[in-house]
């Protein structure tokens, strides 16, 4: 199995930094969501991006494969109020969605830590319907600066 990125340091998911880098509002705005949407968060963590895109989308599917952090995403949507995110535990190369359930797909700074990236996806493709769009974020080693599994600069 990958590198899969500790719960233990989930304050780093939500970071000045990393809002700085990643402007969560901002960022999804690039997946043209629109109110009649289904969006899938893969890797949601403890929903950086699906508390914006449940302000959105008429349905979220916030997929990771740690209970945990599930369980963090669970408290902030009800902290927030938000009602129509479904939390999904479910690894990216073996998504347990229907076939074409979503319009849309976000995945951010996910695949560098599944097995077989060829098989996610795959994944992505067949849950998104006809038309769907997908939103893939992942490190450049090169160009960034900072990395949460990391913590540094």
């Amino acid at each position: 199995m990958g590198h899969r990125f500790d719960p233990r340091h989930v304050e780093k998911l939500d970071s000045p930094e990393r809002r700085k880098m990643l402007p969560p509002n901002e960022t999804v705005k690039m997946l043209d969501v629109q109110r009649g949407h289904t969006v899938a968060d893969i890797g949601c963590g403890p929903g950086y991006f699906t508390i914006p895109l449940a302000r959105l989308a008429m349905n979220v599917y916030a997929v990771d494969v740690s209970p945990e952090m599930l369980h963090l995403l669970k408290e902030k949507a009800a902290h927030e109020g938000t009602r129509n995110i479904s939390v999904v535990e479910s690894p990216a190369e073996h998504l347990t969605l229907p076939d074409h359930t979503v319009d849309r797909v976000i995945c951010s700074l996910v695949l560098h830590e599944v097995d077989d990236l060829k098989q996610t996806l795959s994944e992505f493709k067949r849950i998104l319907r006809p038309g769907g769009k997908v939103l893939l974020i992942e490190w450049e080693k090169s160009r960034w600066r900072w990395d949460p599994r990391e913590g540094k600069t």
